[in-house]
This record gives structure tokens, C-alpha cells and sequence, in this order.
């Protein structure tokens, strides 16, 4: 059975044979960050031939094998599978007897705490949700990118210090995640981060029409300062035509797009309707202002 308290006096984990169990981009990413920590990963399983080629370009010379014998051979499993194949695969595991007593199993799902791997617990194993909130590429820049990379932490209290001195050795910054909030606090990542993504495309692709060659340029500038400035001031840092009430401004935007893009407009439609809504809310748009413009956003024949 493994100990881990048996590490060194700072709470640092005692050097781990290390499995991965799914081998997509996040797994071979943290994989060779515990590598670089001292530990050892010593087995994989994939089933993709591009998730097998990742492994051996970010593990080399690591054994790929199935699931079972993953477990079979590692003191701490990786469980780095999508989402909704993590329950089938934890109940799987626990019902062939794969898994053994003191064995830490991590999961890095951001939607789930620890209680998907309770038929796990109950067969003796060590329960840690860590995810690291970071888009990954699948490549060795992932492992770089780690460093300062906050993980959302859930964990039974007597695994905290565990936990927390895994995510230290992997370079990133633990930061705990109640159990029941967890999917709220997942909720929040990807409505950030993933429409950040589709917002921003939709914004070269209109510049693009516009016939600006290098998009990326105009706008990168542009971003990343209005992402600093709502970083630190919130809605405070709110500008242009919805927050200043700009009501024809803001119709002849819906007039170009509805020339330009068919799916564009719906999106620009809801994000200055959430706009108007939180500059009211926050001082800055008057009452009038607000209507005027909602009536416009609300005008489906542009």
C-alpha cells in the first residue's frame, strides 16, 4: 500500500511509478511534468493512433498498454479521458479488481470533484480531482506552459496536502474547489474561455470581409487590453456603443452583419443585450439609453 505520507518533511510525495489512462493532450502533458519532478511513468493506454504518437512524442520509450495493466503498474493513475466517459470507465475499473488499496487516482475532469471515483474509494484507492485550467495543445509547449498554471482541487481533506504538492511539482498553483461547486466553477472556465474563442474568430472573419490582410494584428493589440482591463476593473471597463448608448451605431452593425454572416448577428445580438444589461446595472447606461437599445436588438428583420 502506498504511503503518502511518506514523502519529505515539506509535504512533497514520495517518488511515484506514474499511469497514464488516456493519452489525448492533456495526459502526456502532465505525465512528463511529473517526469521532470523525479517521478516515473512507467505505463500508458491510448486508443487513437493520434493519441498513441502523442504519447510517444511527449513519453518516450513509456509502455503502452490497456487500462488494467496501466493500473497494474502505477502507484498514481492519471485518469485523463473526456468527461463523459470517466464514470463508465471508474466503475469499469473497480468492478475487474484493477485497482489496489493506497493507490492515488487523479482525474483532471473540471466539471467533477471526487465522488465519480467513489467505487474507486470504496475499493481502497486515493481520490484527487485536479485540473489544470489551460487550453492544451497536445504538444511538448503544453509542459511549458504548466508553470503558474492554477488547478482546480478537490480532494477529501486528509489528501489536501497530496494534492496540492502534486500540482506544486507539475509547476502549476493549486486552488481549492469546494466539491459541490465544482461544476460551477467548470461552468465559468469554458463560458470564458471557449466562447472568448468563437467570439474572436467571428471578429477575424468580419475583418477578413472587410478586407483586412493581417486581422490578427488589428485586433491582438486591441484584446488583449480589453481583457486586462476587465481582468482588473470588471463591468467597470466596459466602452463603446452599447455602453454609451450608441442606439444608431449599434443598428448599422446589425445592418453590415446581416449582409456578411449568417450566424454572426444572433451573437452579437445576445452579447449586447448582456452588455446593455450589465452596463445598467452597473451605472454607466441610462434607463432610456437601455430601452432604445434593446428595441433595436430586439428587431429580428435586420
Amino acid at each position: 500500500m502506498f504511503d503518502p505520507a511518506a514523502g519529505d518533511p515539506a509535504g512533497r510525495p514520495a517518488r511515484l511509478a506514474v499511469g497514464v489512462v488516456g493519452t489525448g493532450r492533456v495526459g502526456p502533458a502532465l505525465g512528463a511534468a511529473l517526469q521532470l519532478a523525479g517521478h516515473r511513468v512507467v505505463a500508458a493506454s491510448g486508443v487513437s493512433t493520434t493519441s498513441r504518437r502523442r504519447a510517444e512524442a511527449l513519453l518516450p520509450g513509456v509502455r503502452l498498454v490497456t487500462p488494467p495493466q496501466v493500473l497494474a503498474a502505477a502507484d498514481l493513475v492519471l485518469l485523463t479521458v473526456p468527461d463523459d466517459a470517466l464514470p463508465a470507465l471508474v466503475a469499469g475499473l473497480a468492478a475487474t479488481g484493477a485497482i489496489r488499496p493506497g493507490q492515488i487516482l487523479v482525474h483532471t475532469s473540471g466539471a467533477m470533484g471526487v465522488a465519480v471515483l467513489e467505487p474507486a474509494t470504496r475499493a481502497g484507492a486515493l481520490p484527487l480531482a485536479l485540473h489544470p485550467a489551460m487550453t492544451f495543445t497536445g504538444t511538448s509547449v503544453d509542459v511549458a506552459r504548466l508553470a503558474g498554471c492554477p488547478f482546480g482541487v478537490t480532494a477529501p481533506d486528509e489528501l489536501r496536502p497530496v494534492a496540492e504538492a502534486l500540482v506544486v511539482e507539475m509547476g502549476g498553483e493549486p486552488e481549492w474547489v469546494p466539491e459541490e461547486v465544482r461544476p460551477l466553477y467548470h461552468t465559468a472556465l469554458a463560458h470564458g474561455a471557449n466562447h472568448l474563442v468563437t467570439l474572436v474568430a467571428q471578429a477575424l472573419e468580419l475583418l477578413r470581409t472587410a478586407g483586412v490582410a493581417e486581422p490578427g494584428r488589428l485586433l491582438g493589440p486591441l484584446l488583449g487590453a480589453a481583457l486586462d482591463n476587465s481582468l482588473r476593473s470588471g463591468d467597470a471597463a466596459l466602452t463603446g456603443p452599447v455602453a454609451r448608448g450608441d442606439v444608431g451605431t449599434v443598428r448599422r452593425h446589425l445592418e453590415q452583419l446581416s449582409t456578411v454572416s449568417p450566424d454572426i448577428p444572433a451573437a452579437y445580438r445576445a452579447m449586447a443585450r448582456a452588455t446593455a444589461q450589465r452596463a445598467l446595472a452597473g451605472g454607466t447606461l441610462k434607463e432610456e439609453s437601455a430601452a432604445a437599445l434593446l428595441d433595436v436588438l430586439n428587431e429580428e428583420n435586420h
